[in-house]
C-alpha cells in the first residue's frame, strides 16, 4: 500500500496563482465592478502594475463565468504578438491563434469552440471577421479578456483596437458581448504605444468605446492578514500581529512584495513552524528582499534612467516642487501605472521597499567609492558612534563631494545621495535605514535603527535621526527652517537630539573644503542638536 503525500501550499512569486497550490485571496472581490459591466454587455479596461494579480483575477473570473453556463468567457494573452511591431497582419494572426489555443485548453462543448478555420479576409479585418463568425455560431454570449494587450505596439495595436471598436459599433449583436483589455497602462496611454504623440494625449483614442477603466488595487491590511492567516491555518505557524503590521508598512500591500516577504521567511529563512513569525523576522525578510533585488524589483529600477521616469522620481527624492505643465501630468500618470509612485497626494515612492531599492541603486556607484570599515563605527555595546560617523563623512565630503555632485544623473538629489551612500556603507546590514521624502517636503528625513544589547543583555534599538536640507540661490539660508523641521521630526520619533545637514549648492558658495564643518546648535524647543554645513 502506497501512502500519499499531502502537499503544503506556498506563497507564490512567479506567475498566476493556482488555488490548489498557492495561498491566495479570492480574486473576484478584488474586481467587483467587472461582473456588472459584463452583465451590461460593456467593453472596459483593467490596468495595474505588473505582478499585482491581474492575470490571476481574470483567469479565475473567466473560469467562473464559463462554469456558471451563461457565458463563454475566455482569458488569453497577447504576449506572443509583441514581436510583430507594425506588422498588423502577423499580430492579428497571433491573437487569433492565442484565442484558439486558450479554448483548446478548456473542456468546452464542440459548438462553443471557434470555427475550425478562421474566415479568410483581408489583413486588418481578420480579427473582427473571425470574432463575428465565432459569435454567430456560439450558443452562449462571448466574453473575451485580452491580457497583455499593451504588448502590442504601433500599427498592430491600432489594428486590433480598431477592429474591436468596429465590431462593437457596427454589429454588436453578432460580436463578443463584453471585452476587457488588460495591461499595465490605462487606455489613455494606448495611443502613445501605438505611435501617438505624447504631447497630444487628448487626441482621439483608438479604443474610445470603453465604459470604464478599472484599477486593480493593492491589498489592504486586512487582506494581508487574511493571506498570512491561510498559512497559519494550514501549518499552525502564527504570524504575530506586529509581523503582519511590519509587512504591510514595508510593502503598502503591493501583492508581489506581500508574497515575497512571506516566502523569504517560510522558505529561505526557514523559520521553524513551531516558532511564531515575528516583526524581527519580517525586518530581516525586508532587508533580504532589498539586497536580493529580484526580477520584479529590477524591472522597476531599470526604468530609472528613462526621461519620463526621471522627471517624476527626481523631485520626489529631492523634496522639491513639481513641474507645472501638461507633459509632467502625462509622465506622472505613466509612472503611477508602473506602480513606482502613489496615486494619492502627496506624490511619493509607492512603498518603503521601493524607496530603499531606488536609493540603493542610485547610490551604489558612490558607495563603491567609500572605503569606510563599518566595524570602526561601532561602540563596544554595539551602538553606532554617530559623532565619528559625522566626522568621517565631513572628511569624505571635503575630498569627494564636488566630484560626486557633478557626476550624478539625479543632479537635484546628488548631495543627499552621497550622504545616504555613506550611511548605507557604515550601517551595512547591521541596522535599518528609514527614509522619508516626497514632493514639496523641502527636506529628506532619515532614521537609523541599530539593534544592540543593553547593559542587561536584552535586545534594544538605538534610534538616530538626520534631517537633510539644500541651500540654493533661490531658497536662502536653510538652517533656521531646518531646525524647526528637525524639531518636528524628533517629536515624531520621541528623540531628544538629532543631526541637521545643510548642503550649500549656491553657484558662488565658498569652496567645499572651506564651508564644510560640524558645530552644535539648538532647536526652537531647546533641543541640543548637531549642525553640519556641507
Amino acid at each position: 500500500m502506497t501512502g500519499s503525500v499531502q502537499s503544503v501550499k506556498f506563497f507564490n512569486v512567479a506567475g498566476p496563482c493556482l488555488p490548489d497550490q498557492h495561498y491566495m485571496l479570492p480574486p473576484e472581490p478584488r474586481l467587483p465592478e467587472a461582473r456588472e459591466l459584463i452583465e451590461e454587455g460593456l467593453y472596459f479596461v483593467l490596468h495595474a502594475p505588473r505582478q499585482t494579480g491581474k492575470t490571476t483575477t481574470l483567469s479565475t473570473l473567466a473560469r467562473q463565468l464559463t462554469t456558471e453556463g451563461r457565458y463563454l468567457a475566455i482569458h488569453f494573452s497577447c504576449e506572443e504578438a509583441r514581436i510583430t511591431g507594425d506588422n498588423y497582419a502577423a499580430a492579428e494572426r497571433l491573437v487569433l491563434t492565442a484565442i484558439r489555443e486558450a479554448c483548446a485548453a478548456k473542456d468546452l462543448p464542440a459548438d462553443c469552440l471557434p470555427p475550425t478555420s478562421w474566415p479568410e479576409t483581408e489583413p486588418g479585418s481578420r480579427l473582427r471577421t473571425g470574432l463575428t463568425a465565432w459569435a454567430r455560431r456560439s450558443p452562449r454570449p462571448l466574453v473575451l479578456f485580452f491580457d497583455e494587450i499593451d504588448g502590442l505596439t504601433g500599427a498592430s495595436l491600432v489594428s486590433v483596437l480598431s477592429q474591436l471598436r468596429s465590431g462593437y459599433t457596427t454589429n454588436k449583436a453578432e460580436f463578443p458581448r463584453s471585452v476587457a483589455l488588460c495591461g499595465l497602462r490605462d487606455v489613455r496611454d494606448y495611443k502613445m504605444a501605438s505611435g501617438g504623440d505624447p504631447e497630444r494625449t487628448r487626441s482621439t483614442s483608438p479604443f474610445n468605446i470603453k465604459a470604464a477603466s478599472l484599477l486593480l488595487s493593492d491589498f489592504t491590511f486586512g487582506e494581508v492578514a487574511e493571506l498570512y492567516g491561510q498559512h497559519s491555518e494550514e501549518t499552525g505557524q502564527k504570524f504575530e500581529d506586529a509581523a503582519v503590521q511590519r509587512a504591510f508598512e514595508a510593502s503598502q500591500g503591493q501583492p508581489w512584495l506581500v508574497n515575497a516577504l512571506a516566502r523569504h521567511i517560510t522558505r529561505h529563512m526557514r523559520v521553524p513552524v513551531s516558532e511564531p513569525i515575528t516583526d524581527a523576522h519580517m525586518d530581516e525578510a525586508v532587508e533580504r528582499l532589498i539586497l536580493e533585488r529580484a526580477t520584479h524589483l529590477d524591472s522597476l529600477v531599470d526604468r530609472l534612467d528613462e526621461p519620463r521616469v526621471h522627471r517624476v522620481i527626481e523631485p520626489i527624492l529631492a523634496g522639491t516642487s513639481l513641474p507645472l505643465d501638461e507633459r509632467y501630468d502625462d509622465d506622472l500618470s505613466f509612472v503611477r501605472d508602473l506602480g513606482l509612485v502613489t496615486r494619492g497626494r502627496p506624490v511619493q515612492i509607492a512603498n518603503p521597499i521601493y524607496q530603499e531599492v531606488v536609493v540603493r541603486v542610485l547610490s551604489q556607484r558612490v558607495e563603491a567609492s567609500i572605503n569606510a570599515d563599518p566595524r570602526a563605527f561601532l561602540l563596544p555595546d554595539g551602538r553606532l558612534d554617530i559623532p565619528r560617523l559625522l566626522t568621517e563623512f565631513v572628511a569624505f565630503w571635503k575630498v569627494n563631494g564636488e566630484i560626486l555632485d557633478k557626476r550624478e544623473t539625479y543632479h537635484e538629489f546628488a548631495c543627499q545621495l552621497v550622504f545616504m551612500a555613506f550611511l548605507q556603507r557604515v550601517v551595512n546590514g547591521g541596522g535599518f535605514i528609514d527614509r522619508e521624502y516626497a514632493v514639496g517636503r523641502d527636506r529628506v528625513d532619515i532614521a537609523v535603527r541599530k539593534p544592540h544589547l543593553d547593559e542587561d543583555g536584552r535586545r534594544a534599538v538605538q534610534l538616530s535621526a538626520f534631517e537633510l536640507k539644500v541651500r540654493t540661490d533661490k531658497s536662502g539660508d536653510q538652517v533656521a527652517k531646518g531646525l524647526v523641521q528637525l524639531d518636528g521630526y524628533l517629536d515624531d520619533l520621541g528623540l531628544d537630539t538629532g543631526t541637521l545637514i545643510v548642503f550649500d549648492r549656491r553657484r558662488k558658495a565658498p569652496a567645499i573644503a572651506d564651508r564644510t564643518a560640524i558645530s552644535q546648535s539648538t532647536t526652537p524647543s531647546g533641543r541640543a542638536v548637531t549642525l553640519v554645513h556641507a
